[in-house]
């Protein structure tokens, strides 16, 4: 009986370059030195579909660009520049993503240089740790970028409110913006982004995802804008803003949209903001008040009350105890992560109780947790859909140590 010898250098182009779809980036390289057949598979658009070239621009390289745009790349991250920022542009006309960060050496000049006309193809351009882009910058991205989607100004501390209102004039499709340590922009800034001056101004009414950590300026009158204007926001990070206090919650707490919510190391925040948040028509999936110190136990029972679809629940170092954990567990039916490290009130008692009832949980952060022992801990670890438990700084004694 004949038999072919099959050989993978009987395959097509076509099923080699699926194979090589799931290498990685060195990998995908790798396979194109093989051999010619293989060189030709490995070019093949499907192959790099998705990846993200990560450049050093130092010297010209004239077969750098036509070489990714034969393989169809189209995101890339600059991860040093000693060139112009314009070559990159000129050479990657259909670009969708570019990432900057970290590239201290990026003024406004060669930004200015780079964006002379309009740039329909890129929705994602990350500035952060750019800290010598202006205001300036922003009015050429805002004139030349109509379709970006992602903004990430994180770091860029030069910005001004006057940068947000040339935002909200020119980006109207953008659904993610991170300000984070912005640390010139207040409220009226957040008013631009939010529509509130619309004879100058129409807005980033479409604004899905918005990051405003560490902005220190920003007050209540910030989350009245917020609430007012930007209807479709699912995810709000106001970690380490210390001006909000409670009162902003009563404007959040109507955000029927809102999915995620991070209010870390607000200082001001308390159990009346909790329960601001719990008495409206959120629906959250997310929220984060570890290292709110004025956070307590009554909070736990507003929380059970009004916000008991939560899927991920962060308490790092509030002042909880197994009584707060008592007074939630049998509401919380959908949760999945709960970070309770450094509670340091919490006891066996309470591991318990949360072993009993939030039977869905995936993930607990125990860290710092100093008056648990080993019987808490076993009933924790029987938790049947458990996957990651952090322990830690908690110490066992030898004879304590689980076998």
């Amino acid at each position: 009986m004949f038999e072919m010898e099959t050989h993978i250098s009987c395959l097509f182009p076509e099923i080699l370059a699926i194979i090589f779809s799931y290498l990685d980036v060195k990998d995908k390289g790798r396979v194109a030195q093989v051999c010619a057949a293989w060189r030709d598979a490995s070019y093949h658009k499907s192959v790099w579909r998705g990846v993200e070239a990560k450049l050093h621009l130092r010297r010209a390289n004239p077969s750098l660009f036509p070489s990714l745009q034969t393989r169809g790349i189209k995101k890339v991250q600059i991860l040093s520049l000693r060139r112009s920022l314009s070559y990159v542009i000129q050479g990657m006309p259909h670009i969708e993503s570019l990432n900057l960060c970290g590239c201290f050496n990026l003024t406004d000049n060669g930004l200015g240089h780079a964006f002379v006309q309009d740039i329909p193809s890129l929705r994602v351009l990350n500035l952060s740790l750019c800290k010598q882009i202006t205001d300036s910058s922003l009015g050429r991205i805002a004139q030349y970028l109509k379709n970006l989607e992602v903004l990430e100004l994180g770091g860029c501390s030069n910005i001004t409110n006057t940068g947000l209102l040339l935002i909200a004039w020119g980006l109207h499709r953008l659904k993610s913006l991170n300000l984070r340590s912005c640390r010139h922009v207040s409220d009226v800034g957040i008013g631009h982004l939010s529509g509130m001056t619309r004879s100058a101004a129409e807005g980033c009414l479409s604004l899905e995802k918005l990051t405003l950590q560490d902005c220190q300026k920003l007050t209540d009158l910030s989350l009245k804008h917020v609430s007012k204007g930007l209807n479709k926001l699912k995810v709000l990070n106001l970690s380490f803003c210390g001006g909000i206090s409670d009162a902003g919650m009563i404007h959040l707490s109507h955000m029927t949209h809102l999915c995620s919510l991070n209010l870390r190391s607000c200082d001001n925040i308390s159990d009346t903001g909790i329960m601001h948040l719990a008495m409206g028509s959120l629906r959250l999936s997310g929220l984060d008040v570890s290292f709110c110190d004025k956070i307590g136990d009554q909070s736990l029972a507003y929380i059970a009350q009004g916000l008991y679809q939560l899927k991920s629940l962060s308490l790092c170092s509030c002042h909880i105890s197994d009584d707060g954990i008592n007074r939630m567990v049998r509401q919380m039916h959908d949760l999945k992560t709960l970070n309770i490290g450094q509670c340091v009130r919490i006891t066996d008692k309470g591991l318990e109780l949360i072993a009993d009832h939030l039977t869905q949980l995936t993930g607990i952060d125990l860290y710092g947790c100093t008056k648990i022992t080993k019987r808490g801990l076993e009933r924790i670890t029987q938790l049947p859909c458990l996957k990651v438990l952090n322990l830690g700084l908690w110490q066992m004694t030898e004879s304590e140590k689980v076998r």
